[in-house]
């Protein structure tokens, strides 16, 4: 099969197009200066908590407050906020969840206005960008994506992409992981995981890792509402997940985008540098 990347870039926004075999098969368009994109992670205020939503607004400093549902906590939550407490009070001694002790997990059937109050400092993701009226959906239940594994913080569980269909290698995969990961971190496994070494995964985990460790030392210094780790521009996401080796060319018709993108492909997939 063959796979083609187009980049269009225009003024306002920028035209993502997959093609195999000269067919359409995704459409993305990305806002250029769009400051509040999915996996961005915010250290927000709470503004208001609405029990009758079960849910909170949180400021993270979009005109509109970002909404956050009970169920998009995420079961960690109470050592998230923690965690969070112990990092704006200086207390903590390094960014490493080696020797935290983790919380219990939240009820999932329970109310929001026993975990969140108003004021409150609160790490939140985007989950869903801003459109129209209405602010961000944002999640507590942070993750770090990388390309072959997400890095999750405070949970200890491994889990393999379903698209991996071969048992003996989801197993393998899972044994790999369990080996290398860090405490107190949860892997998910994604499908271009699949036949790839320790060493290679171990890398990425180690870049994970480092991505947390920098945005806890970023929190530490922070005051709400302010971006403390920044996700990758929707064309480099694109890349991450998809380029492999059925990926043949990328075409795009912005010089400075191509740069970018030929110097990402280069930290990433240095021998599919020849695409670009």
């Amino acid at each position: 099969m063959n796979k083609e990347l187009i980049i269009n870039s225009h003024p306002t926004e920028v035209d993502i197009v997959l093609l195999e075999d000269k067919k359409l098969v995704e459409l993305h368009k990305e806002q250029r200066n769009n400051n509040y994109v999915v996996g961005d992670i915010y250290l927000g205020k709470v503004r208001k908590v609405i029990p009758g939503l079960n849910a909170a607004f949180v400021d993270v400093g979009y005109e509109k407050d970002a909404f956050l549902h009970y169920l998009d906590l995420g079961p960690k939550v109470s050592s998230l906020i923690k965690y969070i407490k112990l990092a704006l009070s200086a207390k903590l001694q390094n960014t490493s969840l080696e020797n935290f002790v983790i919380e219990k997990d939240i009820d999932k059937l329970g109310k929001i206005t026993s975990v969140l109050t108003m004021n409150q400092p609160i790490l939140v993701q985007v989950a869903k960008e801003p459109i129209s009226t209405k602010g961000p959906r944002v999640i507590s239940e942070l993750a770090f994506p990388g390309r072959f594994l997400v890095l999750v913080p405070f949970s200890d569980r491994v889990s393999v992409s379903q698209k991996i269909k071969s048992i003996d290698e989801r197993n393998r995969l899972k044994r790999l992981v369990q080996s290398i990961k860090p405490k107190n971190f949860g892997i998910i496994v994604r499908t271009l995981a699949e036949n790839k070494n320790v060493a290679e995964l171990d890398n990425d985990i180690k870049d994970l890792v480092d991505k947390w460790n920098k945005s806890i030392k970023a929190l530490q210094s922070a005051k709400p509402p302010e971006k403390i780790f920044g996700e990758l521009d929707r064309t480099s996401t694109i890349l991450r997940d998809l380029l492999n080796e059925s990926f043949n060319s990328i075409h795009i018709n912005d010089v400075t985008l191509f740069d970018y993108t030929r110097n990402y492909i280069k930290s990433i997939a240095p021998e599919k540098n020849r695409y670009c």
